[in-house]
């Protein structure tokens, strides 16, 4: 993500149709603490579309399940936030994790493409949780 600075602040770009083929359904932000991780998990059919600008930095996690995919099974880490701004795309049945690797609360926005637990959330929540498996290191959260 660019960041547009001057002497007022700064200005970030979130999210743009004409470079996203992504449809936003719901916007949120969430305050994280230091030291404090956000998943695992994975969704079936929502797509995520994080955005990391600080405060705050956060060490991101993705792994790919979807056997279909010329990645399966690759994981990646990526450091984003106050130094290092990123969109991150997530799409369905890649399982995510966040920290934040700061020593002060981060804030990350999120703009997913389904809404939580559906209309008038009246719908079960699409997520499947790994937090068990953090402990057995099948998921390690440096």
């Amino acid at each position: 993500m660019k960041r547009f600075e001057d002497e007022r602040g700064w200005l970030s770009e979130l999210y743009r149709r004409d470079e996203w083929d992504h449809q936003v359904a719901l916007c949120y932000v969430s305050s994280t603490h230091p030291g404090v991780a956000r998943g695992p998990h994975e969704h079936v059919y929502q797509a995520d579309f994080f955005a990391f600008l600080g405060p705050g930095v956060f060490r991101v996690y993705l792994w790919d399940t979807r056997k279909e995919s010329p990645t399966y099974l690759h994981r990646i880490r990526i450091e984003a936030g106050d130094n290092n701004p990123h969109a991150v795309y997530v799409p369905p049945r890649v399982v995510h994790a966040y920290k934040n690797i700061s020593k002060e609360k981060g804030l990350v926005i999120n703009l997913p493409d389904r809404l939580y637990r559906g209309v008038g959330k009246s719908e079960g929540v699409d997520e499947m949780r790994y937090e068990n498996m953090l402990s057995g290191n099948v998921f390690v959260l440096d």
